[in-house]
């Protein structure tokens, strides 16, 4: 039978769904319902291109099924005439390295993607349109029905984010694992770790020890802890198993206080200063005119290069307020300078912009819409130059502002940062009054910073549910308006109970009763 498409990416468009086979965050390019649904049996089997990246999608999918549905989901190679399907296909020039087309039939469910990474983000659509308690542990009734139609999915970013800042809280290998998983179900593909900060090292460096043996132990309450090079290997494997690159974070000049009372010779008077457990920022900086300044920098981005198998690193930026204007270029030009002699391509705060940026370097805007005007130029003529763009404005996407004034967990100094607002601005248009094209945006990033939190559940009610925005923002094409997304995100509060996620039931949303 015909059937008429709908773009959910048009601007001209309607952006609600028409069906539940678009019911899904992020919301896709275009979905054409229609025709007979595709319902999952015990007879269902997963038959996947026998070459690795495609096998260890399909396994990744009987992971998923197999708990709720009590289904033996054989994962085959060939292909076959019915159960879910998992193709690539090389001539798929328009699907992009991680776009995917789901068909669903009376016969089986199609996946066909250009490269596996688009084949696992399919994955995520399909998980999205069984009803929610697929994604529950032990066995449910079912039936597990996916609607007919087609969908056909690119994302309009490459790079779509999530800072996690593990330096003012410390979370283990598992922990960030889990938090690695709830990432991939949105298609965020990037995890940047915030690794370093005033109140704790948390990466291990062979040739300077005690930034973990001494700058590691502490917190903002609570203790320490770091991660050592195999533990960081494991969670870059696991964080590539899911799609998703690793970006680490070795903040300097400031917020260098774990380093500076580690090593008494990185302070201008020879004097390392006490562990520090508050969450006052711009008091610390490394000293521009001292050579083991830059012995240490080097060794750190070194090291971490040769085991971050990703193009990027972040070398920080921000509240340097304790260093003056001559010492933050001396020092962010030493570092952007080793990190290219380590292979690895540049990302910093947009304060970097203030001075000299490194050819093809990545800057990561994290002001506001009142932010002055003259530093927003800033970052515009650095763009116009060559920089590229990360968009994370503190008052839109950071996850630890407060939702409302009552909210016990989050910090308010960019303000109050409901669902609503979080969801309610355009990448594209963000820098527009500054000249910046809207193809000069690279992607968007949610940061979550940790001064007030401490354990999985506090993360997430920060997280969720405006890191589903965050992701929609970095995916879906077009300033799709905010109802449309609240008529999705409804069904998304069934799917993150049955996942075991704690969320902010906002005000904002009229959830579901069950």
């Amino acid at each position: 039978m015909s059937v008429s498409r709908t773009n959910l990416r048009s601007p001209d468009s309607d952006p609600t769904p028409v069906s539940a086979l678009g019911n899904v965050v992020p919301a896709p390019s275009s979905v054409e319902p229609g025709g007979t649904p595709y319902t999952i049996t015990s007879a269902t089997a997963i038959r996947v291109d026998d070459v690795p990246g495609v096998r260890a999608v399909g396994d990744q999918l009987a992971g998923y099924l197999r708990p709720s549905t009590g289904y033996p989901l054989p994962v085959t190679p060939g292909s076959g005439a019915d159960g879910v399907q998992l193709r690539l296909d090389a001539t798929a020039g328009e699907l992009g390295e991680e776009g995917y087309r789901l068909e669903s039939t009376g016969d089986g469910v199609l996946l066909t993607a250009r490269e596996p990474a688009g084949l696992f983000h399919g994955v995520q659509t399909l998980r999205q349109l069984l009803p929610h308690a697929v994604e529950a542990d032990s066995v449910q009734p079912g039936p597990w029905t996916v609607p007919g139609g087609t969908i056909t999915d690119v994302p309009r970013y490459p790079y779509r984010g999530a800072m996690l800042d593990v330096s003012r809280h410390f979370f283990t290998v598992e922990q960030v694992k889990r938090y690695v998983d709830q990432l991939a179900l949105y298609k965020i593909n990037t995890l940047h770790l915030h690794l370093t900060d005033d109140q704790g090292w948390r990466i291990a460096v062979d040739s300077w020890p005690r930034l973990t043996a001494v700058g590691g132990s502490t917190s903002v309450a609570g203790t320490g802890g770091f991660y050592t090079k195999e533990e960081f290997r494991e969670l870059v494997e696991y964080a590539a198993a899911h799609h998703l690159d690793v970006i680490p974070e070795i903040d300097v000049p400031g917020h260098t206080n774990a380093a500076l009372a580690s090593y008494a010779e990185l302070n201008p008077d020879g004097q390392a200063p006490e562990l520090y457990t508050g969450t006052e920022v711009g008091f610390s900086s490394l000293s521009a005119d001292k050579p083991v300044t830059y012995d240490f920098m080097d060794d750190v981005i070194r090291e971490i290069a040769a085991i971050t198998p990703g193009d990027r690193l972040h070398i920080g930026g921000d509240e340097a307020d304790n260093t003056s204007a001559e010492d933050y270029a001396a020092i962010m030009a030493k570092a952007q300078e080793s990190v290219a002699r380590h292979g690895k391509e540049v990302i910093a705060w947009h304060q970097v912009t203030g001075t000299a940026v490194a050819d093809g370097a990545w800057v990561q805007y994290w002001g506001t819409d009142e932010t002055k005007k003259e530093e927003r130029e800033q970052v515009a003529a650095a763009v116009r130059a060559g920089a590229r763009l990360i968009l994370s404005p503190a008052d839109r996407a950071y996850l630890d502002m407060k939702y409302d004034e009552e909210f016990a967990l989050g910090l308010r100094w960019a303000g109050l940062v409901e669902v609503d607002r979080s969801y309610d601005w355009d990448p594209a248009t963000y820098f527009a009054e500054e000249g910046v094209p809207a193809e000069a945006v690279l992607g968007v990033e949610a940061p979550l910073w940790t001064e007030t939190l401490s354990t999985n559940a506090e993360l997430e009610l920060m997280a969720f549910p405006r890191l589903l925005g965050a992701a929609e923002k970095g995916w879906s094409r077009g300033d799709l308006p905010w109802e449309g997304f609240h008529e999705r995100l409804v069904d998304q509060g069934r799917r993150l109970t049955a996942l075991g996620i704690a969320y902010h039931p906002s005000p904002k949303v009229e959830w579901a009763s069950e």
